[in-house]
């Protein structure tokens, strides 16, 4: 899964998902592979033979989140899946206000040394760093941070012969995570029409996406999930129901119970959604949008149940693909917990106890129980994202269906 070369430590982004080997050969490598070829010619630079490790954070406006998002270390990574408000580091958020580098010590800031990134990096070893911000126009997409061993490392010389090499790393990241939005913001335009005639509100959304990231979070140590991988889960889960705008009025906005004939049109959302993905991908240019097996996974494999007794395709087990067990939890977790025109949400314990009676069935019980580990970060994403009212149009189908034999239509 690792290998030392030349004193890198190289990662095999498709070995560290620890899921099925066939869906890595479509990916190519990710961004961290990417940063660690970088890393090694950069090292090959006699200037910059200093520089050990080379990261990359996403920013996210709406939640004021710094995530990890890929790496490449001189040795083992010091720490990985963190994720921190800007808010708590007044140098970087100068730094996104200015656009002014930070070129420092680790420990010159007594109030960032102390948050656990530079407190976990000093203590490995690295003494100095130097930060840039990701930006086009009023669009603040993260941080690329460079760090050294060697005190005062990245002097004026340095960090000219650094120059051609960040600007390489800027535009690889900038043009990856450009072609991201542009995918979301194509769905989200689609969604937003077939939202009107759906029971999924905004907040949904962004719960059950949060809920996926927490799963993904939970399994990456076992699995070894890398931080770009959980990453890309989380921006991608959304768009789990884009084939629900396919879906005819009359079956959609049904109040009872679906006919057999309708849920087979029903059903028929997941093999659409995937379409609606790949044609989104090639007509807005987007064939090298990072991570797209796991969109397609996510969208066509969110009904497969762990018995067998899903659709499309039956699947079982850890044939499903990873992704889409994850979101299939999380997706009714949030539907069970909701308010809905024809319903009541169910309190936190009976949610709770429906995924634990239909973990081994319905659910990846490795998924659930890493959802319900720790049920403060639930009521935490509950309380961060609320539906302003219950929406006025929507299918009327309770989550209960869930544990009859043809399976919940959630």
């Amino acid at each position: 899964m690792v290998r030392e070369a030349d004193g890198l430590l190289a990662v095999n982004d498709g070995a560290r998902r620890a899921t099925r080997d066939d869906d890595w050969l479509t990916l190519g490598g990710g961004l961290d592979a990417k940063l660690v070829a970088l890393h090694q010619e950069i090292l090959g630079c006699s200037p910059l033979s200093g520089i050990d490790r080379i990261s990359v954070a996403t920013y996210d406006a709406r939640t004021d989140l710094v995530r990890t998002l890929a790496q490449s270390n001189r040795g083992p990574a010091p720490f990985e899946r963190y994720a921190g408000k800007l808010t708590e580091f007044p140098a970087l958020q100068h730094l996104a206000a200015t656009g002014e580098p930070i070129v420092s010590g680790l420990a010159e800031d007594p109030i960032e040394w102390c948050r656990l990134p530079l407190r976990t990096l000093a203590q490995d070893g690295h003494l100095s760093r130097y930060v840039v911000r990701l930006q086009r126009q009023d669009t603040l997409f993260g941080f690329l941070f460079f760090n050294s061993r060697q005190p005062g490392f990245f002097s004026a010389d340095v960090l000219e012969a650094l120059r051609l090499y960040r600007r390489l790393i800027d535009v690889l990241v900038v043009s990856e995570l450009t072609s991201v939005r542009a995918m979301l913001g194509a769905v989200h335009t689609a969604r937003e029409i077939g939202r009107l005639r759906d029971e999924e509100t905004g907040a949904h959304l962004d719960r059950m996406a949060h809920y996926t990231h927490l799963i993904g979070q939970r399994l990456a140590p076992a699995l070894g999930l890398s931080d770009e991988y959980v990453e890309y889960l989380f921006r991608y889960a959304p768009l789990h129901d884009i084939g629900k705008v396919g879906v005819p009025d009359h079956i959609l906005l049904k109040p009872g119970k679906l006919t057999p004939d309708e849920l087979d049109i029903m059903k028929t959302h997941v093999r659409e959604g995937v379409k609606i993905v790949e044609a989104m991908m090639r007509d807005h240019d987007l064939a090298g949008l990072p991570y797209a097996c796991v969109l397609r996974n996510i969208v066509g494999c969110h009904h497969e149940w762990w018995d067998g007794t899903g659709y499309p395709n039956g699947l079982t087990g850890e044939i499903i693909p990873l992704e889409g067990r994850i979101v299939a939890v999380a997706d009714v977790f949030d539907a069970l917990t909701s308010e809905r025109p024809y319903k009541t949400a169910w309190t936190l314990d009976a949610a709770i106890a429906f995924l634990r009676d239909q973990a081994g069935r319905h659910f990846d019980p490795a998924c659930v129980e890493a959802l319900l580990a720790d049920p403060a970060a639930l009521s935490a994403i509950r309380q961060q994202f609320q539906d302003e009212s219950p929406p006025i149009t929507g299918r009327v189908r309770a989550m209960k269906a869930l544990a009859e034999p043809t399976g919940g239509q959630a």
